[in-house]
């Protein structure tokens, strides 16, 4: 039977790996797999939270690399992916998205002569100022398999000089997972905890440092924050590095006396999936939240120039409107005028990801 590694890290990553590990152990050509969970994100909002909500074990490897630099954390877990690496006789590492524990491990695991393969490759913004662009093309290159979550992105590998015959496309499985929890989610009625009806708020996440760390980009976040909030009520969980941002320049005192806005604290993947579904809308800097809200036919307004999800754009709900309060402006107004578009799910997008995602490593196994 093979031993599989599957690693995570930050919140995002928890998602994909959840229905992994399921699959896995379903299959009868896997011994259980092994859970590794980096660290990178590690308070209880961040982190074991989310372990709750999607019924994920207790990790059999914790490497608690913490939030420290983008060098540093890298180099933890590549340390601590060796060490794994050393105790175990693995077949095969599965990283998935595009975070410094997906580079640290699948580096560590490639020069071991351990095969990598890749979950959501070939995704790409063309901005290398992005750490996780780096990532992403870095990991694709050393990968055995990559697995793609749309035909798009395998097009950017060939573009690379990738072999066409190292990728399988098997659809988004991170829709596993949403599939999964809606039920609960809608159930969970979430909107009712801050005096709202379905339908009749926005929802808005902003973390990435791009935005976030520039003060200039920031105020206009703060902006777009008042504009919405002046036509939706508005609910945004505060990411904590969006929320230091905030109180270091000055910001946060100000939005928090705006009326109809509600800023929290981060919430679980359960509580946050049902505010999602209940709203009317989403703006975000996420590359999650446009996957999600495509699936879930919700309008989502992407305050970024770019997304290496450019099939949320031209298949689903997606628009890309930048840090523009006007472009923003105009989106939501079509958005409230009942005159956006309605969108479509992208191929594969069906629940059962995890599956092909197994079939593909006992294929690449033989």
């Amino acid at each position: 039977m093979l031993q599989v590694a599957c690693v995570a890290g930050a919140r995002p990553n928890f998602m994909k790996i959840a229905p992994i590990l399921r699959a896995l152990r379903a299959d009868r050509h896997f011994a259980p797999p092994l859970f590794v969970h980096t660290g990178q994100h590690y308070d209880y909002s961040m982190s074991e939270v989310f372990l709750r909500d999607l019924g994920l074990p207790p990790p059999d490897a914790l490497f608690e690399v913490g939030s420290e630099s983008h060098a540093v954390q890298t180099a933890k877990v590549m340390a601590a992916t060796e060490q794994l690496l050393n105790r175990y006789p693995v077949d095969w590492v599965v990283v998935v998205g595009d975070v410094n524990s997906t580079l640290g491990a699948a580096l560590t695991a490639a020069k071991r002569g351990v095969p990598v393969a890749h979950v959501e490759a070939g995704l790409r913004s063309g901005d290398l100022g992005m750490p996780e662009e780096i990532n992403r093309i870095a990991t694709d290159h050393f990968s055995h398999l990559l697995l793609l979550s749309s035909a798009d992105a395998g097009e950017n590998l060939v573009q690379e000089g990738i072999d066409q015959g190292r990728q399988r496309l098997v659809g988004n499985v991170m829709i596993d997972s949403l599939l999964r929890v809606l039920p609960t989610a809608r159930a969970a009625r979430t909107w009712e905890r801050f005096g709202l009806e379905r339908k009749g708020y926005l929802v808005m996440t902003a973390h990435r440092p791009e935005n976030v760390d520039n003060r200039l980009r920031l105020r206009r976040l703060a902006e777009i924050m008042e504009l919405a909030v002046a036509r939706l009520p508005l609910v945004m969980p505060l990411h904590p590095r969006t929320r230091t941002r905030l109180e270091g320049a000055g910001m946060l005192e100000n939005l928090q006396h705006l009326a109809g806005l509600h800023l929290t604290e981060p919430m679980g993947y359960v509580d946050f999936l049902g505010l999602l579904e209940g709203s009317a809308g989403a703006l975000t800097d996420s590359g999650g939240l446009q996957e999600e809200t495509t699936y879930l036919g919700i309008p989502c307004l992407t305050l970024r120039d770019n997304t290496e999800r450019p099939i949320t754009a031209t298949i689903g709900t997606n628009t890309l409107t930048g840090l523009d309060p006007d472009a923003v402006l105009d989106v939501l107004q079509r958005v409230l005028e009942g005159k956006y578009k309605q969108g479509g799910i992208p191929p594969l997008w069906d629940g059962d990801t995890a599956k092909r995602i197994a079939a593909a490593l006992v294929e690449f196994s033989a």
